[in-house]
């Protein structure tokens, strides 16, 4: 980014609800339907239907205010938002515009630094999803797949506290967290159940007015709001440096040229011609139903990752990763009590081995091969030196591919870490025997040559020697 710029971002994330039904149907919102099969008479607008609130969005919206520290209102107003395109059948969307169900939240990211940075979150509405146009494989026509309409939505509004593509990715990061930990949602990005439109522009630094902002829609993945948010934001500079103007508008992102292009000048509010929905009473909620629902939250992210510092000692980095997903978090708190084996010996193999597995197949946590159960049983043979950490990899490559437990498969391929003294030392007079030019230098002084010997002595014991015990009684045997 050139010099003497500020640039300015703000986001609106799109999180589909974990609801079976819609949020005003009984329609399904199971993913991956054929087109125009999940949509009822109510989502595609018919005369005489009415709108039936799902209460179970009203218990989702509230548990994500509590959890960004935000205010739940105890009443909220559906609005209707009118406008006109294909996918839209009844003509308008129903949204909440003046009271959202959701106000004044925050969260804290950390910034370029790594200093603590608190983000504001002005609001947070339900509302229900359009449809959507497909324009691919039918010649010069268009089709309308209406089975999103009506799939319910929580629109997640940030104040313009962002300075940079990177802590716009953090914050996005941050809520996707949040969402999956409450299980509010699913975050599937490729399945569209989460996605932001982001508000970026950019002023002289030291400026406090705002520049004229832009408007990027529905970008699907965290490398494409960075990308996206990078390139509009050159584009606005060098736009104004070239003696133009920024033109309030929408645009597009075309991830294939890496360009942002006009898709329509923007709208402002009045422009909807936003009225209270006469077809939906006020949602109201009691003071008692919110403290409910704060009853049932479950342990968030931030608070996880503290604990795990604090209880297990984690380092700081290793905590995050865990923490970032609450089915690893659990599988990792699971592993440590079946096993008894040192915290940061667990976060170790979960953040490498595991993980290293699980990417390289392909598979989410919950598909794991090796369970919390079977790895707590390998790491208690690294606790109590059956094996040691050199084997534990072997002996997990063979469990990932289904050769039984770690037992199993130290018994089978004779994996047994031998601990016995007289024997390890035959192998070291071996070694030192067979070497006599190292043995010389190593005793003029050349120390790092110990690194020869032990690995000497594990080749002859097919990595099966104690290491700790090779390197003392190397040292003792050298030193004589």
């Amino acid at each position: 980014m050139s010099a003497g710029w500020e640039v300015v971002i703000g986001l609106e994330i799109h999180t589909q609800l974990a609801t079976r039904s819609k949020i005003f149907s009984g329609a399904s919102t199971a993913y991956g339907a054929e087109p125009n099969t999940q949509a009822c008479l109510v989502d595609l607008g018919y005369p005489g239907v009415l709108p039936v609130l799902n209460e179970e969005v009203v218990h989702m919206a509230a548990m994500f205010g509590l959890a960004v520290n935000a205010r739940v209102a105890p009443r909220s107003v559906f609005a209707r938002k009118n406008y006109f395109y294909p996918d839209l059948p009844k003509g308008y969307q129903i949204s909440q515009y003046e009271l959202p169900i959701v106000e004044h939240g925050e969260l804290f990211i950390a910034d370029a630094d790594g200093e603590e940075k608190r983000i504001g979150i002005t609001r947070a509405h339900l509302e229900e999803d359009a449809g959507k146009s497909i324009h691919e494989g039918l010649d010069q026509s268009s089709g309308i797949d209406l089975n999103r309409a009506g799939t319910p939505l929580l629109e997640i509004v940030s104040e313009p506290d962002m300075r940079s593509a990177k802590e716009a990715v953090a914050y996005m990061r941050k809520i996707h967290t949040i969402v999956r930990y409450l299980g509010i949602s699913d975050g599937n990005m490729q399945e569209g159940s989460f996605r932001c439109d982001a508000n970026i522009s950019v002023r002289p630094k030291g400026q406090d007015e705002l520049g004229t902002r832009t408007e990027l829609k529905n970008l699907n993945s965290f490398r494409f709001v960075e990308k996206a948010i990078n390139f509009e934001i050159e584009r606005q500079i060098e736009v104004i440096e070239d003696g133009g103007e920024v033109v309030q508008e929408t645009r597009l992102y075309d991830s294939d040229k890496d360009e942002t292009r006009p898709m329509r000048s923007k709208e402002e509010a009045n422009d909807y011609r936003y009225f209270p929905d006469p077809d939906l009473l006020p949602v109201e909620i009691s003071a008692e139903y919110i403290e409910t629902v704060r009853q049932q939250l479950p342990e968030l992210p931030d608070a996880k990752r503290r604990r795990f510092i604090d209880e297990y000692q984690l380092k700081a980095d290793d905590a995050a990763i865990l923490t970032n997903s609450r089915p690893v978090a659990d599988f990792y708190e699971a592993t440590v009590a079946a096993s008894g084996a040192k915290p940061q010996l667990v976060a170790n193999w979960v953040v490498g081995d595991l993980s290293g597995a699980l990417n390289r197949d392909g598979l989410d946590i919950t598909e794991s091969k090796v369970s919390a159960d079977a790895l707590a049983g390998l790491l208690t043979r690294i606790e109590d030196n059956t094996i040691s950490g050199k084997i534990a990899k072997q002996v997990f490559e063979a469990m990932w591919d289904g050769e039984g437990s770690a037992d199993d498969v130290i018994e089978a391929k004779g994996l047994k870490q031998i601990t016995d003294n007289s024997a390890i030392e035959a192998v070291v007079d071996k070694v030192i025997e067979a070497n006599p030019g190292q043995v010389a230098e190593y005793k003029a002084g050349k120390d790092k040559l110990i690194g020869f010997f032990v690995g000497q002595v594990m080749k002859e014991t097919r990595g099966q020697a104690n290491p700790g015990q090779v390197n003392q009684i190397l040292k003792d045997k050298l030193s004589q």
